[in-house]
């Protein structure tokens, strides 16, 4: 099936079964704006502790904040934002639609990969196991010309970006035939810069209000608040601190869903470190981010690192963890060696000292700042992508039938369990509630009773429950129940007494955590 299509599938299998919705869908809906249903909530839940707790719980040297979305407008000054927090725009002419010209050329040079790789694919199958990739990719001359082409694409690219040059973006697109997909023209305006930040006014008049913005990341309020922090938690470099919120962008070009959204939320952490130490501390964080994300088992050859092109103006190192979503590999967490350009400059602007005694070094300076910063919701496509499977299984009769299943980590899966009687009598709706409320306690539980136990089945899978517990009529007699094994379908008779332990092993993030 085209990748394509799989992400319209996903796209509709999380309307249909209550993990996301167009905001504001009964007055035909708000464009770029979502919320979360039933189920994607507690998903998203669940992603937000396990990042919360492998940061502030499994590191002593890391603290927790919650600073407020409305902030002093020179805040926004000070960070460069508003002056440099701008997208390079192009919009075809006779679609009139808008894209960013970056992403454009981002997508023209994955087409080429696309054309290597599949080059190398069709190599590794005619050789078989004596194939050697990095031979072939050295040697092929079409691998070689496209390699040769994307680097030609990559070299003005990074410098267009550092020269700030929009003409040249627009050259680029130009020179290498890019159409739009809407239109299948290239009539292309010129590039133009947009701004992103959201702005209102705050105060009770007309004359007297404040122009104040809805703020664009959230690091801003943890770097104001550096001191606060630092002084009340007697914190000694190196430390971080931790925050999840929401954030507000402007998005000209909105798509893909949940992937790029004008209301979002971000999990950062910023770990202040003595000036010399950033790009030690930069790699290190690298490695750590990296194993989290892997230890949720969505396939390591999924994911990798993309060195940024072009520098922010505060960094002086930078790179994404990308994860292979069905559009191509995206970005779903930032790691930047930010240096001390935040910090020095709200001490600039606010005209209040802000350094760090370092009683070992014995002098004041301003810290360095190692950044990691993932999106909320990126992270929660990527976890759906990964997890959404189509299989052919064996039916009644031995026939094959279809079935629709998210193959969730335990950890983060919505419901942990469905409590299902086998039928709607004899006393096993009794028995089923009971285990329901002795486990309630514990993990997200179902009851269901309605339908064949095959439909049931088949609903949990669609939401990623791990584990169905059947009572039948044995249970009643031996206090036995079935639980059944999403991902393998197996199932097994178990003790109700052994329940509580079975589940909470697979599903407990302590044991996740141990990992890392």
């Amino acid at each position: 099936m085209a990748q394509e299509d799989v992400f319209k599938k996903l796209v509709a299998h999380c309307k249909e079964y209550g993990f996301v919705f167009q905001s504001s869908e009964i007055y035909d809906g708000l464009a770029a704006v979502y919320d979360y249903g039933q189920y994607g909530v507690e998903l998203k839940n669940n992603i937000k502790k396990y990042w919360w707790d492998s940061m502030v719980l499994l590191n002593d040297n890391v603290v927790g904040l919650d600073s407020a979305i409305f902030m002093h407008p020179t805040v926004w000054k000070a960070s460069g934002h508003v002056d440099a927090f701008n997208d390079p725009l192009i919009d075809n002419k006779d679609s009139k639609k808008r894209y960013r010209a970056d992403v454009l050329i981002e997508d023209l040079m994955a087409k080429f990969d696309a054309k290597m790789d599949k080059e190398v694919e069709k190599a590794a199958k005619r050789f078989g196991d004596s194939f050697d990739e990095a031979m072939f990719r050295e040697t092929n001359p079409r691998v070689q010309e496209n390699l040769k082409k994307k680097e030609e694409i990559h070299s003005r690219f990074v410098k267009a970006l550092h020269d700030n040059d929009l003409a040249e973006l627009k050259k680029i697109i130009e020179d290498y035939d890019v159409v739009c997909p809407i239109s299948g023209t290239k009539n292309w305006t010129d590039v133009r810069q947009f701004n992103l930040m959201f702005s209102t006014e705050m105060g009770s008049t007309a004359d007297g209000a404040l122009k104040v913005f809805l703020r664009p990341e959230t690091a801003q309020g943890i770097f104001v608040n550096f001191l606060n922090v630092q002084k009340t938690g007697r914190m000694k470099i190196p430390f971080g601190i931790a925050q999840i919120g929401k954030a507000f962008r402007n998005e000209i070009v909105a798509r893909q869903f949940i992937f790029r959204m004008r209301e979002f939320e971000q999990m950062e952490m910023q770990f202040f470190v003595a000036p010399g130490e950033e790009l030690k501390w930069f790699e290190k964080w690298k490695d750590i981010r990296m194993k989290w994300h892997q230890s949720l088992g969505m396939g390591e050859h999924k994911y990798r690192f993309h060195d940024h092109d072009k520098l922010a103006h505060y960094a002086n190192a930078a790179t994404d963890i990308e994860y292979e979503m069905p559009f191509g590999f995206k970005e779903v967490e930032g790691i930047h060696s930010r240096t001390d350009f935040d910090l020095s400059q709200h001490q600039e602007y606010s005209g209040r000292k802000i350094t760090y005694y370092d009683p070992e070094k014995g002098e004041s300076y301003v810290p360095y700042v190692v950044e990691t910063s993932i999106g909320v919701d990126r992270m929660f496509l990527s976890m759906l992508a990964g997890a959404y499977c189509e299989e052919e299984v064996e039916g009644k009769d031995g026939k094959k039938e279809s079935r629709v299943v998210l193959k969730l980590p335990p950890v983060i899966a919505p419901v942990k369990l469905a409590v299902l009687p086998l039928v709607k009598k004899d006393g096993l709706p009794e028995m089923a509630k009971g285990i329901v409320n002795d486990l309630k306690f514990h993990f997200n539980c179902q009851y269901d009773e309605k339908d064949s136990i095959g439909k049931r089945y088949r609903r949990q899978d669609a939401i990623g429950t791990p584990f169905c517990i059947t009572i039948d009529h044995q249970s009643l007699e031996d206090k036995t129940v079935t639980i059944r094994h999403r991902d393998t379908m197996k199932q097994e008779r178990v003790s109700i007494s052994e329940l509580k332990g079975i589940i909470s092993e697979k599903v407990s993030m302590t044991e996740l955590f141990k990992k890392l």
